[in-house]
């Protein structure tokens, strides 16, 4: 295994942990920052407000987006263990 191969195999694997996290992460901001807003504008400093409409977010990218991330990671599971003979020898 060469040190190109090693470098090649972290990118996708960073690639393909950014393509997951993404959709949570956009969807965890955009509400976090419209509920700030919100709070801003009534002046109502509850921290636990923030909580429930991030986790309903977090919640709806996951029933709508984790088929696609679910087979995202298999396919790029099942195509790092076909590649480990090549690798090896």
């Amino acid at each position: 295994m060469t040190p190109d191969t090693v470098m090649t195999i972290a990118r996708q694997t960073m690639e393909i942990t950014v393509m997951l996290s993404a959709p949570l992460l956009i969807a965890g901001l955009i509400v976090g920052l419209l509920v700030g807003m919100f709070q801003a504008a009534t002046q109502i400093n509850e921290m636990t407000l923030t909580f429930i409409p991030k986790l309903a977010a977090v919640a709806a990218v996951l029933l709508f987006a984790g088929h696609w991330m679910l087979r995202m990671l298999i396919e790029f599971t099942v195509h790092l263990f076909h590649s480990i003979p090549g690798l090896v020898g």
